[in-house]
C-alpha cells in the first residue's frame, strides 16, 4: 500500500486499491552528461499539468474516467546511482506485485534501468521499445558503466540480443551505431519508419515502453539536457504512442529527460504534460 501523493498529475486522484494504473517520479540527474537539471522534471511536470484539461480530442478519452493513482516522488540519493536504481526497483516491484501498471516520471533516462529490471524479474520475455534521439549504447561514459548514455546498453545486458527497439535516433557514437548493426538491438534513425512492422514482430510479448522526449526536434522541446536538431513533433510522437500501446501489452513505461529551466517559456513542460495525458489514456 503507497501513501496518495498531496499535489497529483491532473485526474491521477484514484485510491490506491482501485487503481489499474500508478505514477511515480525518479527526480535523479546525477549522470548526466551536459546539462543537469532533470531532477525537477517530475515536481514541475505535477505543477503545470493543471494547465491542460482531462479530456484528449486526440483520443475522445478522459482522464476523470480512468483509475490512476500518483504515489509522489522517490527520496534519491543523487550521489550514489546504485542506491537510486535499487530504490527504483523496489518501488516499481511493490507496483506490480499489486498487479498494477507501474509508469515512472524522470529524471535522466538512466532510472529507466531501474524499472527495466523489475519488470523483467516479473516478465522473462520483455521487449523494450525505446523512443530517442540517442542510442545510450555506450559501454560505459568517462568509464562510468551506470549512466544516461550507457542506460540501454545495461538493458541489454538483462535482455539480450533482438529485444530492444529504437526509434528516433539520431545521435551517438560510431561504435554504437556498429554494435547495434551487429544485430544486438534495431536501431531506426531519424523517425518512427517501420514501427508498425516491430509491433506486428512483437505481438502478445510484454513490453516496457521508455520515452525520452529529447526524441522530440528542439523547436519543439528545447528543455532538455542533451538537445539534438533534427527531431520529430508532437504530432509524430503522439502517432507512435497510440500505435504501440494499441498493438502491444505493455507491462511498464516511462517518460523522461524533461529539464525545465532550459525552457522558461514553460513550452516543454506543458508539452511533457500532454504526452503523458496521452500515453496515460492510451494505456
Amino acid at each position: 500500500m503507497l501513501n496518495k501523493n498531496i499535489q497529483t498529475f491532473i485526474g491521477c486522484e484514484a485510491e490506491y486499491e482501485e487503481a489499474k494504473i500508478v505514477l511515480f517520479g525518479a527526480p535523479f540527474d546525477g549522470t548526466t552528461s551536459f546539462r543537469p537539471g532533470t531532477r525537477f522534471g517530475p515536481s514541475a511536470i505535477r505543477s503545470e499539468s493543471f494547465g491542460l484539461e482531462t479530456y484528449s480530442p486526440y483520443q475522445n478519452k478522459d482522464l476523470m474516467d480512468l483509475s490512476v493513482f500518483d504515489s509522489g516522488d522517490l527520496e534519491l540519493c543523487f550521489g550514489n546511482a546504485v542506491r537510486v536504481l535499487n530504490e527504483i526497483q523496489k518501488r516499481t516491484n511493490k507496483i506490480l506485485e499489486d498487479g498494477k501498471l507501474p509508469f515512472m516520471i524522470g529524471g535522466e533516462h538512466l532510472v529507466t534501468l531501474g524499472a527495466v529490471r523489475a519488470v523483467a524479474e516479473k516478465h522473462p520475455d520483455l521487449h523494450i521499445i525505446q523512443f530517442d534521439a540517442h542510442t545510450d549504447l555506450r559501454e560505459d561514459y568517462l568509464g562510468e558503466t551506470l549512466s544516461h548514455a550507457s542506460v540501454i546498453r545495461r538493458c541489454h545486458d538483462i535482455l539480450g540480443d533482438g529485444r530492444i527497439f529504437q526509434f528516433g535516433i539520431r545521435s551517438g557514437d560510431r561504435s554504437e551505431f556498429e554494435w547495434s548493426a551487429e544485430g544486438h538491438v534495431f536501431t531506426n534513425k531519424f523517425n518512427f519508419e517501420g514501427l508498425q512492422n516491430i509491433v506486428n514482430e512483437i505481438g502478445d510479448k510484454p513490453v516496457y515502453l521508455t520515452v525520452d522526449l529529447d526524441v522530440l526536434d528542439p523547436s519543439v522541446f528545447p528543455g532538455t539536457g542533451t538537445p539534438e536538431a533534427g527531431g520529430v513533433t508532437f504530432i509524430q510522437l503522439l502517432d507512435a504512442i497510440l500505435t504501440v500501446c494499441n498493438g502491444l501489452n505493455i507491462a511498464g513505461c516511462d517518460i523522461n529527460e524533461l529539464s525545465p529551466a532550459y525552457d522558461p517559456s514553460g513550452i516543454s513542460t506543458a508539452t511533457a504534460c500532454k504526452v503523458i495525458r496521452e500515453l496515460l489514456l492510451a494505456l
